[in-house]
């Protein structure tokens, strides 16, 4: 029986030097030390052995699973050292080999104009305000002189999230959450960009979509205040010889509105084809702050006057880049982002 534990070691040491892997390494150590292994079967057989035999047998048995021990250890160290060199191999630099291209980001469309838009209006002397995406109807509408079952609303295919609450359509509920803490206090003078919502997805429209609103209220405020600030961010955005007209509209929450057009880029308003043969591009809402609005934010409009003013980001973008789709400023493709 000893030689037949001596020669279970030598065939397990053989065995155990040629295996490649963790795994036939355990597989080995189960079929020779497991409960149902070859050293485990032998040791069963002891019963039968006389009273002088059983204590040599035991030793021998014990010397051949500590040997056994003693190789699954050092072959596991072999082979954790194998596969550190391998893994160091693969991950060897060859100094030799030409560099790759380096893909260097660029801003976004919407983010240059947008970081423009800021610029200009930062330095007339405008603050930057900011709201929340998620806003109460109350704000989105009623504080904005558009109550419930307004025509107006229509205009506007609202994102609802419950009766009270709405993803908001435009960022004009900024300008009412920044009077209600800024009053009595004037002049305010702030610039509102960021996201809104509108159930629209067509070539010029887009479902989400970025607007920059503005709002100045102080003493003595007039419409020729706010012509003069729109003709100053016309020429600095689209360039020193742009023009601007104000044509007659309508806004709730403005009195009197204007709709705000600039001399056509390409023709420089003789008229085209991106014109439509008018010499003029639409570009932006604006108009005096109605007295309501100014009542509802807590303004006394007997003492102060405003002026508003709201522009799609994505609508300057178009102009000012010459694109033709708005989608493209959505489809994330690199060959049209990477021209900017």
């Amino acid at each position: 029986m000893i030689e037949k534990l001596n020669a279970i070691r030598r065939q397990a040491e053989k065995e155990m030097n040629k295996v490649a892997s963790y795994g036939e390494l355990n597989d080995l150590r189960v079929k020779y030390l497991g409960k149902k292994g070859e050293l485990t079967a032998v040791l069963r057989g002891m019963g039968s052995l006389s009273p002088e035999e059983r204590p040599q047998v035991g030793q021998a048995a014990n010397q051949v699973r500590s040997d056994i021990e003693k190789i699954l250890e050092v072959r596991g160290n072999e082979l954790k050292e194998q596969q550190l060199q391998e893994s160091l191999k693969k991950e060897t630099i060859d100094i030799t080999l030409p560099g790759q291209n380096i893909f260097i980001g660029r801003k976004h469309p919407i983010t240059l104009v947008i970081d423009q838009i800021k610029e200009i209006f930062l330095g007339m002397g405008y603050t930057i305000s900011e709201g929340p995406e998620i806003e109460l109807d109350y704000y989105n509408f009623e504080a904005l002189n558009i109550p419930p079952e307004h025509p107006a609303r229509d205009m506007q295919d609202s994102f609802y999230i419950s009766d009270e609450v709405l993803l908001r359509t435009h960022t004009s509920p900024v300008q009412v959450r920044t009077m209600e803490k800024t009053v009595p206090q004037v002049p305010v003078k702030i610039i509102c960009p960021g996201k809104v919502y509108r159930r629209d997805d067509d070539a010029t429209h887009s479902p989400m979509f970025h607007q920059v609103e503005g709002l100045v209220i102080d003493k003595g405020i007039s419409m020729g205040d706010l012509k003069g600030t729109l003709l100053t961010f016309a020429r600095q955005m689209f360039g020193e010889d742009r023009q601007i007209r104000l044509r007659p509209s309508y806004f709730p929450f403005t009195e009197p509105s204007a709709e705000v057009d600039i001399s056509c880029m390409m023709c420089g308003g003789e008229g085209c084809r991106v014109c439509s043969h008018t010499g003029w591009l639409e570009i932006l809402g604006s108009g005096m702050v109605h007295p309501r609005v100014l009542e509802m934010s807590g303004y006394n409009p007997e003492e102060v006057s405003g002026f508003a003013f709201g522009m799609g980001v994505e609508r300057v973008a178009l102009l000012k880049y010459g694109i033709d789709d708005m989608r493209l400023l959505f489809e994330n493709d690199l060959r049209f982002l990477t021209q900017f």
